[in-house]
């Protein structure tokens, strides 16, 4: 058997090569491809880029419980791979000040319940309740005292400009008829205060802190000072939704010394955790995290797990807040680590809105390529049988040529027309039909009747 001649086996090749329509596939592929365009920028406008690995906390005082606490934060982020860095200041006014700014760089504080105003600061969120954070009243008066009414004309620390002490004890002595004038306040807080307060430069101190703190044991073991126990408690908790009611248990602080010597009612408002509402969900949920492990515990003023509590306080929770408090953590991050998690949900951002595209656009794309490619020979199946009408219908021997011409045109459209390979054998049945007419005009020319021979099919093939 004589081979082939070389430029036929080259033209063959090209053939095989031209398997696919370029012109059909651009038709059919560009619209598929920008609605993938789509959806993929769809689901890019709801990817968060990857968390920072550092971020700004705003405490409080150096000596305060929100610092104490704030490096118990930094030390349990540290270990998670990210920076926590402490921003001193002078308490939960100063707090929402700075997360207001921008100018200054502070992601998240600890604030005082009672404080925020949803309504002047809208871009902050909270991430919930860390503890109660009672209000203590020591005071240097010969006899125990049970309302803030009995601090009229007294020399009073409630602590400096921008710290959550002095922001509620105003509010509370002016709710007591103590406006200005009306007592005589210093701004001294902390070790400052209790040392004030034992020298006698100051009657009465008034300071929010947490048991922990060491100056409140020092005050009170201290004989001289005592402790008001608030009579007006739960007049206070209607009037200040902010407020909880607490009681400080006898012998609480020093069973031996029976310190105090009996039930103690306070009012506290609930510490916090505010965050801008930019940071990322990923550092509010290492956050919360670090909440849980520092705050979880009993305590004098709580119960086991009681904290941290999705119970909003001044600002709305976060989306994060809520799945954290509702549920835990998030499921890739309880069963993998967390640089891992992170990629894999940010990727699964991207990938599902594009799955959902890619699936249909698989089972669209390929019969709407063959149906194009299938037009082309379905059209000069139309050609071809409207010619054969015109023949049987009525045939005019003076028109011969032009049927001939028209049944040639056909042929030269089917074998120079761009049909791709897979296509090949509609081709063929096509030029056979084709021959069939040609065989059919030759009839009619000779006087043979129509229809006597073979004749195209009634359909053309699908």
């Amino acid at each position: 058997m004589a081979l082939p001649d070389p430029a036929v086996r080259t033209r063959w090749r090209r053939l095989r090569i031209r398997s696919l329509s370029p012109r059909d596939l651009l038709a059919v592929g560009l619209p598929a491809l920008l609605l993938l365009a789509v959806a993929f920028w769809f689901a890019s406008r709801f990817i968060q880029p990857a968390p920072p690995d550092s971020l700004v906390m705003a405490t409080g005082s150096i000596e305060g419980a929100y610092h104490q606490y704030a490096q118990r934060y930094r030390e349990i982020l540290a270990r998670k791979g990210f920076d926590l860095q402490l921003r001193p200041s002078s308490g939960s006014a100063e707090n929402l000040v700075l997360l207001d700014s921008e100018t200054e760089r502070v992601d998240v504080a600890f604030v005082q319940g009672g404080l925020g105003d949803p309504v002047r600061s809208p871009a902050l969120l909270s991430l919930g309740g860390l503890y109660r954070e009672p209000l203590w009243v020591f005071h240097r008066l010969p006899r125990d005292i049970a309302r803030l009414t009995d601090l009229r004309g007294l020399r009073v620390a409630i602590g400096p400009e921008g710290s959550g002490t002095r922001a509620l004890a105003l509010q509370l002595l002016v709710a007591n008829g103590l406006g200005p004038g009306q007592a005589r306040l210093s701004s001294l807080t902390g070790a400052a205060a209790v040392d004030a307060l034992r020298d006698g430069r100051v009657d009465a101190v008034l300071m929010i802190a947490a048991p922990e703190a060491g100056y409140l044991a020092t005050l009170l073991r201290d004989p001289a000072v005592r402790l008001m126990s608030f009579a007006q408690a739960d007049a206070y908790t209607r009037r200040f939704l902010f407020l909880s009611k607490v009681v400080l248990p006898r012998g609480a602080i020093d069973l031996v010394r029976d310190r105090p010597r009996e039930d103690v009612v306070l009012v506290a408002p609930t510490a916090q955790l505010v965050a801008r509402d930019d940071l990322h969900p990923t550092l509010q949920t290492l956050l919360l995290q670090a909440a849980a492990e520092v705050h979880a515990g009993a305590g004098l003023f709580q119960s086991a797990g009681e904290f941290p509590s999705g119970r909003p306080q001044d600002f709305p929770l976060s989306r994060e807040a809520e799945r954290f408090h509702r549920g835990g953590l998030p499921f890739l991050q309880q069963i993998m680590p967390l640089w891992l998690a992170i990629l894999i949900e940010r990727l699964w951002v991207m990938v599902l809105p594009l799955v959902a595209v890619a699936i249909p656009l698989t089972r669209i794309v390929p019969p709407l390529y063959n149906w194009r490619i299938r037009r082309r020979i379905l059209n000069l199946y139309g050609e071809l049988r409207m010619l054969e009408y015109e023949m049987r219908s009525s045939f005019d021997p003076s028109r011969a040529l032009e049927y001939e011409q028209r049944i040639d045109a056909l042929e030269v459209a089917a074998h120079t027309r761009p049909i791709p390979l897979g296509f090949t054998d509609q081709v063929y049945l096509l030029r056979q039909h084709i021959n069939l007419a040609r065989e059919t005009l030759r009839q009619m020319q000779a006087g043979t009747p129509a229809g006597s021979g073979s004749q195209l099919p009634a359909e053309p093939p699908h």
